[in-house]
């Protein structure tokens, strides 16, 4: 059985490149990733205001949130048996704070708009800072895609707390473009490298992880044991996606 992941991203460079991230999964399972929506980044809901708009129209999520997260869910779920749904944000510094009501936002959104079956095959995931944090732990990728040495050795520490990862390499190699540069880079990135570290990259090894989990028993796999990748089994994972 192939299993496909649909995902709803909410960059434009994302948009366009994402799903090249999981190439190495899609290698070693009978399974694939597609873009299926890009929207506007969501912050929790704080406006008085707004929140009495939707209890006097007797809504539990905004009109934007149903249109746009909601429904591309269950439709994309709906279309064929035993697809996944992925929701990926990119969780910046300054809004770190805000991560468990941005989380609770999404997944109300996808909650509201599925049946109970439907749910456990619909994930919300974040990149920290950025998914531009990921090519510091891999520098031979951007070197190579670059053509040109700009990050002479992995970062030594967890990429997840580089404060801004896109401005930093815009100051390594001016010019840089997310969309042209971030294809080429992603194009040669290694998953296996970037989570070879099981202290570190917990939020990509959640999103990695939960795409694992899902595929199905009746999915073929080129590679019986991915628990085995990606640190899997014994390394960390934030806890705010699932």
């Amino acid at each position: 059985m192939h299993c496909q992941f649909g995902l709803i991203v909410t960059g434009t460079g994302e948009r366009e490149f994402l799903p090249r991230l999981f190439r190495s999964l899609e290698s070693r399972a009978n399974c694939s990733f597609t873009v299926i929506r890009q929207i506007g980044q969501r912050n929790p809901i704080t406006s008085p205001k707004k929140k009495l708009e939707m209890v006097g129209t007797g809504k539990v999520i905004p009109s934007k949130d149903e249109q746009e997260i909601g429904l591309p869910a269950r439709g994309y779920l709906r279309e064929k048996p035993g697809r996944c749904v992925v929701l990926v944000d990119d969780i910046e510094r300054d809004r770190r704070p805000q991560l468990a009501s941005i989380f609770d936002r999404y997944r109300t959104a996808v909650d509201t708009m599925l049946s109970p079956q439907e749910r456990s095959r619909a994930g919300v995931h974040f990149f920290a800072n950025m998914l531009e944090a990921y090519y510091f732990a891999n520098n031979e990728a951007v070197n190579a895609a670059l053509k040109v040495s700009v990050i002479p050795e992995d970062h030594p520490g967890d990429v997840e707390d580089i404060p801004h990862p896109k401005n930093e390499l815009k100051a390594k190699h001016q010019g840089f473009d997310e969309r042209t540069d971030g294809a080429a880079i992603v194009a040669k990135l290694n998953l296996d490298h970037v989570l070879s570290n099981p202290e570190t990259c917990t939020f990509l090894r959640a999103l990695i992880g939960w795409c694992v989990e899902k595929l199905p028993i009746s999915c073929e796999r080129y590679e019986p044991d991915l628990s085995s990748r990606y640190q899997l089994a014994q390394g960390k994972r934030a806890e705010s996606g699932v």
